[in-house]
């Protein structure tokens, strides 16, 4: 299969110039997605045709971990994710999954990683999804949902999983699951096609409808040793500083669909506004002016907020496996924050915009951000920044799970 010539895959260009290059092709990509958002969201449909967009384009192949001529960089993979979410957020959902689970061999394998996994993903412009459970503080008393039972030259996999993105559209579900011998958490990919896997798309979601959540059902399906990208462990005191980043890139990386979802709103409300179709006439209205201005400055500290972490998150990806033990939680705090804020802004903003325009389809940005804060309690997050604030690092690990 014929990769499309992407800033990942362009030889002789500087690293800005194929920055920019990349943000001009996701430009246009959601600028594609917007035009039909509405009634996409509306037919709540699997994203067969929203994958095959992003497939033809060279997101996918893009959105992979940077290597010798492939590959992006944190901070551009996550400015073409808000860049999408911006135009369609449940799209964005399914680009951000797909962009962390593709550094699965990295995270699991303490860096020790397969390259060639890499290049095969680049090469055949597969498309990531998953659920990688972290390690819980207790014992689960209800045992594991998905089991491994080895076999010569592997495994067999047994159980169910819900999955939030692409589970019946994508190339690879990578889980965790138990070995039954051993008792190992071991992190697997599972291509959907093979024989034992079957998938439920959950259908009429409040949000995120165009996402592609549903469960799969895995009845005795073969692993082999190649599927294997690592282990999970058991607790937070035997997980290695670079694959404790594993659960904090993928709360980070959500923060900017979150982000971009709430800034589409507001450019949405925007332009309806300065059209003519909001309550109230554009420019005239002190009130409308000062309710603008509050919503500004709440997406624009958001961002401050999220850009933040996503630089210190950029600098200990970096960084590698000589990764310091302690900068783990530092990193989970700054995400913990930017969740916290982004949170708080993109339901306030999407909630007042619906108070400034009337227009069909506007109350779909307020259903997503509803979704994607649904799992992530304020409260919880506040407590864990106030642990690491007051007790430091080492203390501060367990909190952020």
């Amino acid at each position: 299969m014929r990769v499309p010539t992407t800033p990942s895959t362009a030889g002789g260009r500087s690293a800005d110039e194929q920055r920019r290059t990349l943000l001009r092709t996701a430009r246009d990509v959601a600028d594609d997605l917007a035009a039909d958002a509405i009634a996409r969201d509306q037919a709540g449909k699997p994203p067969t045709d929203e994958a095959a967009r992003l497939r033809e384009a060279g997101l996918l192949a893009a959105l992979t971990p940077p290597g010798p001529g492939r590959g992006t960089d944190w901070r551009t993979g996550c400015a073409v994710i808000r860049e999408i979410s911006a135009a369609d957020s449940s799209v964005g959902d399914v680009l951000a999954r797909h962009y962390v689970h593709t550094w699965g061999g990295r995270f699991y394998a303490s860096h020790d990683h397969d390259t060639g996994l890499e290049e095969e993903s680049v090469r055949e412009q597969w498309l990531w999804t998953g659920a990688v459970r972290t390690p819980a503080p207790h014992d689960d008393t209800d045992g594991p949902d998905l089991t491994l039972r080895p076999r010569s030259n592997g495994y067999v996999l047994n159980g169910r999983r819900s999955v939030d993105t692409a589970v019946a559209v994508a190339d690879q579900i990578v889980v965790d699951a138990v070995c039954a011998v051993t008792g190992d958490v071991l992190v697997v990919r599972i291509p959907p096609g093979v024989r034992g896997v079957t998938v439920e798309p959950v259908h009429d979601r409040l949000g995120q409808r165009v996402a592609g959540a549903g469960e799969v059902v895995l009845d005795r399906v073969t692993v082999a040793l190649g599927q294997v990208l690592g282990r999970r462990p058991h607790d937070e005191e035997s997980t290695a500083p670079f694959t404790a980043l594993a659960e904090p890139a993928l709360r980070l990386a959500l923060c900017h669909v979150g982000l971009g979802n709430a800034e589409g709103a507001l450019t949405e409300a925007r332009d309806l506004s300065r059209g003519g179709r909001a309550h109230r006439l554009p420019g005239e209205d002190p009130d409308l002016l000062l309710t603008y201005g509050e919503l500004a400055s709440a997406a624009q500290t958001a961002t401050a907020v999220v850009d933040r972490a996503t630089e210190v998150m950029a600098q200990v990806l970096d960084t590698g496996a000589q990764l310091d033990a302690e900068a783990p939680a530092g990193v989970a705090a700054l995400v913990a924050t930017a969740e916290t804020v982004t949170s708080k802004a993109a339901l306030h903003i999407t909630t007042r915009v619906l108070e400034l325009a009337d227009a069909p389809g506007l109350d779909r940005f307020w259903r997503n951000a509803r979704v994607l804060t649904a799992h992530r309690p304020v409260a919880h997050r506040l407590r864990s920044i106030g642990e690491h604030y007051l007790n430091g690092s080492h203390r501060a690990v367990a909190a952020f799970r």
